[in-house]
């Protein structure tokens, strides 16, 4: 990270929410995707990719936690759409009780990236480990879709997950400062809110990629947990 840009959301205010709670199914009442439903899904993707290389956009967790190991890892921007914690969640880091927002892509501005190269040995595998770690419902596989990224050879066909269309039951446009009470305070299984956006900013800036949306959302969060009082009860 550069001099002068040190995160205001430190590992030390991140501690003192981070948490796990007990796993919940989130109360969605939707399907979740079968087991044996995976291998059709990436099969399908697959075939819709075509010839040559199958690239996958990465904006959030999958720049500082991919699915697979990438053949190969270029710098990329999606043009017409922008980070946004926008899907209301609660559970994986949230509760029914403590509600908190998860990372996705919505229109409008530009993201910059990683574009990362499926290995052309073990494409099935590979397909099928992105599927199982981003998307849990079926409802949401119409949010994964291929979309036109720029890298530094030119442009290029990519997958991209959490890109609208959303579910409108959990698709949510909340001001600021309502995302950073959300993001300060939730927590679930898998850690929490805050912990999340610690982690995607952070490499984010190791990257060189400054997001003025996540660097503001970063302090106001590092704000509200500055705040808290007795936190968690």
């Amino acid at each position: 990270m550069k001099p002068g840009r040190a995160l205001h959301l430190t590992e030390a205010l991140v501690a003192r929410v981070e948490r796990q709670e007990p796993e919940c199914d989130g109360g969605r009442g939707v399907p979740w995707i079968a087991d044996e439903a995976f291998p059709r899904h990436a099969a399908r993707l697959l075939e819709e990719a075509g010839q040559g290389p199958i690239w996958t956009f990465a904006y959030g967790s999958l720049i500082w936690k991919p699915a697979f190991d990438p053949a190969e890892a270029v710098p990329a921007v999606l043009h017409g759409w922008r980070r946004s914690f926008c899907i209301h969640l609660e559970s994986w880091r949230a509760t029914p009780e403590e509600p908190g927002l998860m990372l996705a892509l919505a229109r409008g501005g530009s993201c910059r990236g990683m574009a990362y190269r499926l290995p052309d040995a073990g494409r099935m595998e590979a397909m099928e480990a992105l599927l199982r770690r981003e998307i849990g419902y079926e409802v949401d596989l119409a949010s994964v879709r291929w979309l036109k990224v720029r890298g530094e050879r030119g442009p290029m066909r990519a997958l991209v997950f959490y890109a609208a269309p959303l579910d409108p039951a959990i698709h949510l446009c909340l001001p600021l400062e309502e995302q950073a009470r959300r993001i300060a305070r939730a927590a679930g299984h898998m850690g929490s809110c805050a912990a999340y956006l610690h982690n995607t900013v952070r490499h984010l800036e190791e990257l060189g990629i400054r997001d003025r949306y996540l660097w503001a959302l970063q302090r106001m969060v590092a704000e509200e947990i500055e705040g808290l009082q007795g936190w968690p009860v």
